[in-house]
């Protein structure tokens, strides 16, 4: 009965020990997902609205390695600016992470965007967009998939020049553009 005991209490020790605690985007975007000030939107390759027969091999393999993208969105107003710098400073926190590669970095100060990702060069898991505007609010995209690299972002670019963009998955996001 001890030996039963001590090995479930050793197991779930070695269980919470093992569990990664530090903040990732992909929890970020579970804690604010329903937050009042946040709009979260899932958006699957559909959206493009391609045409696959007219695409080139690359163009197609780049398709394929696109699984989804995620948005999350914080709309400032006068109300949320404390919790607007605090929100920003936590996900600028979480990209100086070791996980999170910085690619490319625009803007200064209050105004800006980032682009890292995750994973090695040739086969990145995610793609993480951090934009912010002191008079707008912030959005964090994760783009999701496998095995892409910097020449399927490059590809795609081509791809969305030819897709027809099925604006409805971006209903949600109509309020925050006016």
């Amino acid at each position: 009965m001890r030996a039963i005991v001590f090995l479930t209490v050793f197991l779930t020790s070695l269980l919470l020990l093992s569990c990664d605690s530090k903040p990732t985007i992909q929890k970020y975007f579970v804690a604010n997902s329903e937050n009042k000030d946040f709009v979260a939107l899932d958006i699957s390759p559909t959206i493009l609205n391609v045409d696959k027969t007219k695409l080139t091999a690359e163009q197609k393999k780049a398709l394929e390695s696109f699984d989804k993208m995620n948005v999350l969105v914080f709309k400032l107003d006068e109300n949320n600016q404390p919790q607007y710098e605090v929100e920003s400073q936590k996900i600028t926190q979480i990209l100086k992470d070791e996980t999170y590669q910085q690619l490319m970095k625009v803007g200064s100060g209050k105004d800006g965007a980032t682009i890292s990702f995750v994973g090695d060069e040739d086969n990145i898991n995610e793609f993480v967009v951090f934009g912010k505007s002191k008079d707008n609010g912030f959005a964090v995209v994760r783009i999701l998939g496998n095995d892409m690299n910097p020449n399927n972002i490059m590809t795609m670019l081509s791809v969305l020049k030819e897709s027809k963009i099925d604006t409805a998955q971006l209903a949600p996001l109509k309020d925050l553009i006016k």
